[in-house]
């Protein structure tokens, strides 16, 4: 994780991504700030977070919350609840960019399979694309061919031939989605 403390005043920055299923549990999570300590302390945070918003139809547009002085930015789509939080003074189309990045990378690497047991098959895909978003709360990158492509060819076997290894890096380059399909009949 970098150093970006001294940006923090002047760049956006991002609390937490979380990812929980139908009953508020965690599927992937990632926090970038000390503001929960504990484990607990997140834990009470993400049951607050989806029992505030659980009720609310959050299916075709994101939906934005005030939430215990953070913005929180949400989507539902299956059985999945998608969260990006900032802290009270974020704008509010900045998080909600990161979240519909995250969103449609998911959905993109998913091949459109969005729900629960899809991702934790998936999970390492999931947690490589929270990496290409976000580090250490900066915001690097929203573009889903842009994340979705970077997941895709960092996932690739190791052991993989290097005529492979190159033939999909730029496979990944140009077309994403034929990278992420090519990858998944690979493995």
């Amino acid at each position: 994780m970098a150093n970006f403390s001294i940006y923090r005043d002047v760049c956006p920055t991002i609390k937490n991504i979380l990812l929980l299923d139908s009953e508020g549990k965690r599927v992937a999570v990632k926090y970038y700030s000390d503001d929960w300590p504990t484990n607990s302390a997140k834990l009470a945070f993400e049951k607050s977070v989806f029992t505030k918003t659980q009720k609310t139809n959050a299916r075709t547009e994101a939906e934005i919350a005030m939430f215990e002085n953070y913005i929180v930015v949400y989507k539902f789509i299956q059985d999945l609840h998608f969260f990006v939080t900032g802290g009270e003074d974020e704008n509010e189309l900045i998080l909600a960019s990161v979240l519909q990045g995250f969103f449609d990378s998911v959905t993109l690497l998913l091949r459109n399979n969005v729900e629960k047991m899809e991702a934790l098959e998936n999970l390492d895909l999931i947690l490589l694309c929270l990496d290409e978003i976000v580090d250490g709360g900066m915001i690097l990158e929203t573009d889903v061919n842009n994340i979705a492509g970077k997941v895709a060819t960092h996932s690739m076997d190791a052991g993989a031939p290097l005529s492979e290894q190159a033939h999909f890096t730029s496979l990944s380059l140009d077309e994403p989605e034929g990278a992420i399909a090519r990858w998944h009949s690979l493995r």
